[in-house]
């Protein structure tokens, strides 16, 4: 591990440093200029979707305020800016010609980026789906997937060569399992057999995508960006390593074994054999599809997950596990587990554990298990109990901790072979955050939501310092002006 002149670890010259953020979480505007509806509108204003009833009806006002906006990102010294596009502002429909306004704010968009020196990533897919195509069926359904590959033609050949990073789809079993297995995301479908398939219809919306948009530029960068996490058992029993294991083949293996080994794990096909239509919308060439080229995996990391199995819940408590309060979910009660809360270990506003060496081992387990890709970390951060002091300043030093802790586990990874490349800071700006909507805050910049003032907050700083030095900042020096 390479250190900066002052001994503090630091980042080789290529490394890119940047943070992301999401259409529907910030863009607001959702009538303007011809956008459709997209599933995200449905879902937030039914009432009991999201917290106090929030919508991304204005959300960060970013629609109208982009150039202020990329100018924050200059501020920050971001060397990358990963965004997404909304279908629904391209296509309102879903499919069919592109809407001109729509496009055009996304090529301001990119164009005022390269003006700063700002590498574009793109994320095709940041789960706001057309509401037309869920009225037909949604992800579920094979046509999906085809409506999917016209969509990303259609941005690749409007955006073309100053796109350094496609990204198909962004964490596509949060789409697939909360959006139609426990129905906590938009949709809101509960089903399990619907969210087999629609893990099945994206993944194959990956692949044809990747297809279409090296039709349009053959030299592009095309990845995907998964969620995967580090999942432990709660004990060293039989039935806690089996629970474990189940959890690891729906949330892990169900994405990366179609993706870099050409097949579903096969406990994972026999265990949704039950729930139809689940895996038998599977045709021939689907998997050769699916399993084409990436160029890069996108890997968004928070926490880990321990897990017990169901009937071991007292024994879980008896060991110091903390457990969950009320019913589970349902795909939980399907994976017969019970999620549990290790003892000892910090916890963000989101509930999750702070835990920087699971990314290490995720990581390091994508080389060791899969193949040796270049990874971009491409979501990181945390939600915090944020406020404005009197003196105008947001000193959130629990993030800069959290976001220091993570930065070291990359370079771990790093010393340990894999092939790392970037880091993005989940989140730029606060925004909406879905089913939560405006209760949890994951910005380097703090936003007044009630006037759209933008306010950088301690955390910007630190990572403005990081990404300036390409070395990880002191903690000393933010606590001594803390």
């Amino acid at each position: 591990m390479s250190v900066s002149d002052s001994g503090t670890p630091a980042f080789p010259d290529d490394f890119v440093f940047g943070t992301s953020t999401a259409s529907y979480q910030i863009e607001g505007s959702v009538r303007a200029d011809g956008r459709g509806v997209c599933i995200w509108d449905t879902f937030s204003h039914a009432p009991g979707n999201t917290h106090n009833g929030d919508t991304g009806d204005i959300a960060c006002d970013h629609y109208r305020r982009r150039d202020g906006d990329l100018d924050l990102l200059v501020e920050l010294g971001a060397g990358a800016y990963r965004f997404s596009v909304s279908w629904a502002r391209v296509q309102p429909t879903g499919k069919g010609p592109a809407d001109t306004n729509g496009l055009d704010f996304y090529r301001r968009l990119v164009d005022g980026l390269r003006e700063r020196g700002i590498l574009p990533a793109v994320t095709l897919y940041h789960w706001d789906m057309p509401q037309p195509l869920q009225d037909a069926g949604g992800w579920p359904q094979r046509d999906t997937a085809g409506r999917f590959a016209e969509y990303a033609s259609t941005v690749a050949q409007a955006l073309g060569d100053e796109i350094g990073m496609w990204i198909t789809l962004n964490e596509p079993w949060c789409s697939a399992w909360l959006g139609y297995g426990s129905g906590y995301h938009a949709p809101g479908v509960r089903d399990l057999g619907q969210a087999a398939a629609a893990t099945h219809h994206l993944l194959l919306g990956h692949g044809e995508a990747a297809q279409a948009i090296r039709a349009a530029l053959p030299g592009a960068k095309v990845g995907i960006a998964l969620n995967p996490a580090p999942i432990r058992a709660a004990t060293a029993d039989p039935a806690d390593v089996a629970a474990a294991r189940r959890v690891d083949g729906s949330h892990n293996r169900m994405f990366l074994d179609p993706l870099f080994t050409g097949s579903y794990p096969a406990d994972m096909i026999e265990h949704y054999r039950g729930h139809r239509p689940g895996f038998s919308v599977i045709r021939d060439g689907d998997l050769d599809l699916i399993g084409g080229r990436c160029d890069f995996l996108g890997i968004n990391y928070y926490s880990p997950v321990t897990v017990a199995d169901e009937s071991r819940r007292a024994a879980a408590s008896a060991a110091g596990y903390c457990l969950p309060a009320g019913t589970s979910d349902p795909i939980s009660a399907d994976l017969r587990v019970t999620h549990v809360q290790r003892p000892g270990f910090g916890r963000t506003e989101m509930g999750w554990e702070i835990d920087p060496g699971g990314l290490v081992e995720l990581l390091t387990r994508v080389r060791q298990e899969y193949l040796d890709i270049p990874i971009m970390v491409t979501e990181n951060g945390a939600a915090c109990c944020d406020y404005v002091a009197p003196d105008g300043r947001v000193r959130d030093l629990d993030r800069i901790r959290y976001l220091d802790g993570h930065l070291r586990a990359v370079l771990q990874a790093r010393q340990a072979g894999v092939d790392v490349r970037g880091y993005f800071v989940w989140s730029l700006l606060d925004n909406f955050e879905w089913a939560h909507g405006y209760s949890k805050r994951f910005g380097l910049v703090w936003v007044d939501y009630p006037s759209g003032a933008r306010i950088p907050k301690d955390s910007f700083s630190w990572y403005r310092q990081t990404v300036r030095d390409r070395a990880i900042a002191p903690l000393g020096e933010v606590l001594a002006s803390g």
